[in-house]
């Protein structure tokens, strides 16, 4: 089944092959995470909610129907352990996956015991954070969306991402294992203007203690080898982000905006 992301006419959007997405309850009391960590597992193919409390986390777990909970320990109303307590009480047997700050093999035990099925702890590897997800995924038979088989497409542009290549115009380009995910992060979300900030969270994860001027470097390398070919794809909105885009939907923007 194909999925068109938005872009700026028929033909010019980003295509991507995905099966249907597994939910994932993201819970956690700092919104910046929680939306950071529900971003990225939606970028890999998966549905996703999110909540800040566990009276939060029991309500959506009830509507949502997740087929696996993220579910920090250190929640301000109840603790994650007592949350997953209830979430079973109710009759929830979706996995959780739990994010914590303690490394004690107490809490892990702990976590384990009362029905958890995996354990992260903070500050973590988002990569390794998805593969922990689609690892208990597979464990539970669960169907996991296979983000390195896809293949995103917008304009004469395409990114395989199973093959780590990029074309453009059907000439291969050389990347760096750097410009290749800031290429494939521009290419799902083509069509979208995205914040430096966003990008360097979801790029060089939210732990990075650079700034974002690195961003604005990767871009420019990027440029010199994506943007050789006419259109240029990559847009610059000022005091604002990047967008990728053709020139054509640039130039109806700035139509409309008259």
């Amino acid at each position: 089944m194909g999925t068109s992301r938005p872009g700026d006419a028929p033909g010019q959007t980003a295509q991507v092959t995905t099966v249907a997405p597994p939910r994932v309850l993201v819970v956690d009391d700092e919104a910046f995470l929680a939306d950071f960590v529900a971003t990225a597992l939606r970028y890999e193919g998966f549905e996703t909610q999110t909540a800040g409390t566990s009276a939060q986390a029991v309500a959506s777990a009830q509507t949502f129907d997740p087929d696996l909970v993220v579910l920090d320990v250190m929640l301000p109303d109840r603790s994650g352990l007592e949350t997953c307590r209830e979430l079973r009480r109710l009759g929830l047997d979706a996995p959780v996956v739990f994010l914590t700050a303690r490394d004690a093999q107490a809490d892990r035990i702990a976590g384990l015991t009362v029905g958890g099925d995996d354990y992260v702890t903070k500050p973590f590897s988002l990569d390794e954070l998805v593969l922990r997800v689609r690892a208990v995924l597979r464990r539970t038979g669960v169907p996991s969306p296979d983000a390195d088989g896809d293949v995103l497409r917008f304009a004469d542009l395409e990114v395989d991402v199973a093959a780590h290549a990029a074309r453009r115009a059907g000439e291969l380009i050389d990347l760096t294992p750097t410009e290749f995910k800031l290429l494939r992060y521009f290419t799902a979300n083509a069509g979208r203007v995205l914040s430096k900030r966003q990008i360097l969270d979801h790029v060089w994860e939210y732990d990075f203690n650079g700034n974002d001027g690195v961003v604005q470097t990767y871009v420019s390398y990027l440029r010199r080898k994506v943007d050789v070919y006419p259109p240029p794809l990559i847009h610059t909105i000022p005091r604002v982000g990047y967008v990728m885009r053709t020139q054509a939907g640039a130039a109806r923007r700035r139509e409309r905006g008259r």
